[in-house]
């Protein structure tokens, strides 16, 4: 990718608010976007070779949406909490174990993708925030749903293809969860808690491609409970 072109991109993205480079085979984050760092609102980066991101990344105080799709991620910059006005942050395809303590401060984030990094725990930091509404952490390590995850706002989250065998009760809990993944993990039928059935909000769970056959599923406590939700859902969308 060619200076002209580059500047061609930031002329452009200092009309449109929007600055996007994907497929180009970037290895690096081009230094002519700082230029953009109070205006820019959405930044889609997908689909090239970025190993890092700089740190300068915290002072674009507009951002509302990152794409990072497809790079080769390991780690984000501790400031990124600083970009207080994210609400979309896609980082499927890269090899991210964890997320910065300043991620907490991301009060105002919506959407967050994590698919297919390297996680082996949920990540704590996911607990703190508000507004999270939708979650995707398929295709990690991840092998339980911890304590403390009644804290997690959101009302769709996404887990299949981990390595889950252990779900936290706390689950039922959760104040909004309604549309919980589960599919291709490791669950027996009684790891599922009797009490994400009976007592949670959570009317539409997959859980395909599990320890047990599905035929047995009707048959545990709270099924019915659970089947009660499913239906009176359907019935809305319909």
């Amino acid at each position: 990718m060619g200076n002209s072109a580059i500047k061609s991109h930031i002329a452009n993205a200092e009309k449109t608010g929007t600055f996007s480079l994907q497929n180009s085979g970037l290895k690096e984050v081009p230094e002519e976007l700082q230029s953009l760092a109070k205006s820019l609102r959405n930044l889609d980066l997908s689909n090239n070779k970025l190993a890092l991101l700089p740190d300068y990344l915290s002072h674009f105080s507009s951002l509302k949406l990152l794409k990072l799709e497809q790079n080769r991620l390991s780690t984000l910059p501790v400031g990124i909490g600083d970009i207080s006005k994210l609400e979309t942050i896609s980082l499927q395809d890269n090899s991210l174990t964890s997320l910065p303590a300043s991620f907490v401060n991301l009060k105002n984030l919506k959407s967050l993708n994590l698919s297919g990094n390297r996680f082996s725990s949920l990540p704590v930091q996911l607990f703190k925030l508000g507004k999270l509404d939708v979650l995707d952490i398929s295709r990690n390590k991840i092998s339980e749903i911890p304590d403390g995850i009644e804290e997690l706002q959101v009302s769709e989250m996404c887990l299949m293809q981990n390595q889950v065998s252990k779900i936290s009760k706390g689950i039922a809990k959760c104040p909004r969860l309604k549309v919980l993944r589960l599919e291709e993990n490791c669950l027996t039928l009684e790891a599922i808690p009797v009490e994400l059935l009976k007592e949670s909000s959570v009317s539409l769970l997959s859980l395909e491609g599990n320890l047990f056959e599905m035929k047995v599923f009707s048959d545990v406590e709270g099924y019915q409970e659970y089947m009660e939700r499913f239906t009176a859902t359907k019935k809305k969308l319909y």
